[in-house]
Formats: structure tokens, C-alpha cells, sequence
């Protein structure tokens, strides 16, 4: 099992940008929704690494969170409000947000096996680290791509050539996200096997 544990960076200097975040949020097939668990922080459960990858992918990219992934069992059976769920995966995102809060791409991996976590951390901290980077155009060129256009569509939709397509999609590293998104995957499946 996975628990995200998510803290608004700089809150105190800052908006609230929680309520927003849940707004957007809510349609995520989750095993327990994200719901807010203090005042800037929000959590939620998921059995799918895949998922993991797109929530933290997603919330780096918004610039305004750190990203904590805790890996193991959550006792059973799960509340039905998510924070009030107990267990080693939830002890291990609260350490992981701590760490998130400096490290690379403000995204950590925590859990019982600390090879395994490592491995996942450091996969998914390079593709942060990419995604973070992003220019605007490029941003804007990976989300045309990710759902679902051609090169040719994007261009369409984005008023450009295909060649400035095919250019910001190079320098925004999407091939490279791509193969990096589904080694974080695996590591991840891996880390709660």
C-alpha cells in the first residue's frame, strides 16, 4: 500500500492552497481520498504505484509541494477517512514529507525495505527533477503529448510547427520522463512487494 502525505511549501508566507488542491484532486481513483490532516497538509492512500507517480509527477509540477510516499501495510481495515488510517506506510510518509521538504525534485520515498525505497526515491527524484525544470512551452507541449495527441495535433492545438513540437518535447525531456515514470513503477511495486 501507498500513502501520499503532501505539505504546502512556504504556507506560512503563502495562500491556503489546500481547498483548491482537494477541488482538483477529488476525481483520483484512490483507495482513500486525499482529505486535509492539518493545516496545510493534505493525505491519501493508493495500491497503485502508477498513481503514485502521476500524484507526485502532478504536484511537483504545481511547484507549491513537497511529496512524501510512504510504502508498506496500513492497518486493517482501512477507516474510511484517510486520516485516520494507522500503520507503517503512514509512519513512513510522515517521515518522507520531512525529507521531501530538501530534497531533489521535493518528492521522498520511505518504507520497511530501505533499499527498495531507496531505489524508488532515487527514480522518481530524477524524473521530479526533470518535471520541475520545465519551461512553460515545454509543460505545455508534454501535456498535449500525454493525452494522447500526435506531434502533429499538439502543433495544431498549441499554434506551432511540429518541428517546435518535436523541439520542446526534446529539451523538456519527454522521452526520457516516459521510460523514467515507468521505472519508478516498477521500483515502487517492488519497494511494497
Amino acid at each position: 500500500m501507498f500513502v501520499l502525505t503532501v505539505d504546502q511549501r512556504g504556507s506560512r508566507r503563502d495562500v491556503d492552497r489546500v481547498a483548491p488542491l482537494l477541488a482538483e484532486l477529488g476525481d483520483r481513483a484512490l483507495v482513500r481520498p486525499f482529505q486535509r490532516t492539518a493545516g496545510d497538509e493534505i493525505q491519501a492512500v493508493t495500491d497503485d504505484p502508477a498513481a503514485v507517480v502521476d500524484l507526485a509527477l502532478d504536484l511537483v509540477a504545481r511547484e507549491h509541494w513537497s511529496v512524501g510516499i510512504g510504502v508498506g501495510p496500513v492497518e486493517d481495515p482501512l477507516p474510511a477517512e484517510t486520516r485516520a488510517g494507522r500503520g507503517p506506510a503512514f509512519e513512513s510518509a510522515r517521515t518522507a514529507v520531512g525529507r521531501a521538504k530538501s530534497a531533489p525534485g521535493r518528492v521522498a520515498v520511505e518504507g520497511p525495505d530501505p533499499d527498495s525505497a531507496a531505489d524508488a526515491d532515487t527514480a522518481l527524484a530524477l524524473v521530479a527533477v526533470l518535471v520541475a525544470r520545465r519551461t512553460e512551452e515545454g509543460r505545455a507541449a508534454v501535456e498535449q503529448m500525454r493525452h494522447g495527441s500526435t506531434q502533429t495535433d499538439a502543433a495544431r492545438a498549441l499554434g506551432i510547427s511540429k518541428q517546435a513540437v518535436s523541439q520542446r518535447l526534446s529539451t523538456a525531456g519527454w522521452h526520457v520522463e516516459t521510460a523514467g515514470r515507468r521505472l519508478a513503477e516498477r521500483l515502487l511495486r517492488k519497494a511494497d512487494s
